[in-house]
């Protein structure tokens, strides 16, 4: 998914002309993607002349630090709330279930959308 690093956005607007399905807007002077609109047709990535519409596989390391920094927290409340330091454990066995639930969805959604690309070839 596309985002603006909004650091070296100019505001000039060419990405909210560009976009086909208007989910781009301008808050202030820096242009806002709107993820539930967005149709990741890439059209803004190619119009921005500061190149500050990028992808979202940069964010990777960030997004993976901010599940752990979800996990250590529930560890911490479990622990906390449960008076019993034995619930780290058991609260990171099901935050552990939580992520592999979440790659099983991903999983499948990928076959699914191989299956969609087959089909319409």
């Amino acid at each position: 998914m596309p985002w603006v690093n909004k650091e070296g956005c100019n505001g000039c607007g060419l990405c909210v002309e560009a976009c086909p399905v208007g989910a781009i807007s301008m808050q202030g002077e820096k242009a806002e993607i709107d993820m539930e609109n967005c149709i990741r047709c890439a059209i803004c990535h190619d119009v921005c002349p500061e190149e500050v519409v990028r992808h979202d596989g940069e964010k990777i390391h960030e997004k993976i630090e901010a599940n752990i920094k979800k996990v250590k927290n529930a560890m911490d409340a479990c622990a906390k709330y449960l008076s019993n330091d034995g619930e780290r454990q058991k609260c990171l066995k099901r935050m552990t279930k939580y992520f592999n639930n979440e790659k099983k969805v991903v999983e499948e959604t990928i076959k699914e959308l191989e299956a969609l690309r087959a089909s319409i070839k």
